[in-house]
């Protein structure tokens, strides 16, 4: 049994996203576990495929699966740090994969642990020929730097999220620990950009 710690449920994500000006679409979902138990990555490596290990390169072993696709880094401890996954839905089964399989490889492990949401990334788009040199000047908390990166990069404290805004138009959210939270950002963002003389008309397009 897995339980996934979110302050949302699916019905009031359906409800926030009904409610919500932009269309957000969920690329990667970061989130853990800690088992509470060691895990022998010596034994994973001998008797788990798709795996890599380089200690002293790095601690934790990889372990690749294909449904849902996710990355997990394992660490000895028994920790557990899962990446790829596009839905809360995908992140509890791979997580449920990737314990079996170390359950299977002969190393004990508990029936109930908690999967904890560290960050979303997520993307969306508005209508929009942006300047972002001059959003730059005039927008606080806002960074633009063309020669090392194409994309404005711009800041919220509350909640804590950064985006990547693009003169095409297109936005990447990171940070937030729940969809909820990116639309919230989102509304402030909107409202900073038109503060300053900005447009903000989202697209629903795909």
């Amino acid at each position: 049994m897995t339980i996934i710690c979110m302050k949302q449920s699916k019905k009031e994500s359906k409800k926030e996203n009904k409610k919500s000006e932009f269309k957000v679409k969920v690329q990667n979902i970061v989130a853990y576990t800690n088992l509470g138990k060691p895990i022998s990555l010596e034994k994973m490596l001998k008797k788990v495929e798709n795996t890599e290990w380089q200690p002293e390169q790095f601690p934790g072993l990889v372990y690749k699966i294909k449904f849902p696709r996710a990355s997990a880094l394992i660490f000895s401890q028994g920790k557990i740090v899962c990446t790829g996954t596009k839905s809360h839905k995908d992140l509890k089964d791979a997580m449920e994969k990737i314990v079996g399989r170390i359950r299977k490889a002969g190393i004990e492990m508990p029936r109930k642990y908690h999967i904890k949401v560290e960050n979303i990334v997520a993307s969306t788009k508005i209508k929009a020929d942006l300047h972002l040199d001059e959003i730059a000047l005039t927008l606080e908390n806002s960074e633009y730097e063309p020669e090392q990166f194409p994309g404005l990069v711009y800041r919220i404290t509350e909640p804590r999220v950064a985006f990547l805004l693009f003169t095409s138009g297109r936005i990447i959210c990171a940070g937030a620990q729940n969809v909820e939270a990116i639309h919230r950002a989102l509304k402030k963002f909107k409202e900073n950009l038109e503060a300053i003389g900005v447009k903000v008309e989202p697209v629903h397009d795909d």
